[in-house]
């Protein structure tokens, strides 16, 4: 078995990191994502079934001194 594989068609040009670095700025604009829209804020009231034991509670708690 060999370890080499098949080409088909033409090769490949070997691009130099400056090459490629530039096809990938000019190609930059063509794949603008749109802006992603803020997520809406969730009223507390409609939170239901979260659970969250008394040691996390404590460590979140004392977070708080870090903050101030």
């Amino acid at each position: 078995m060999t370890d080499h594989i098949a080409s088909y068609g033409r090769p490949e040009p070997e691009l130099t990191l400056a090459e490629l670095r530039g096809n990938s700025a000019r190609m930059a604009p063509h794949w603008r994502a749109p802006a992603a829209a803020a997520p809406a804020p969730v009223p507390p009231s409609l939170i239901h079934g979260v659970v969250v034991e008394p040691s996390s509670v404590r460590l979140i708690a004392a977070t708080a001194e870090y903050g101030a």
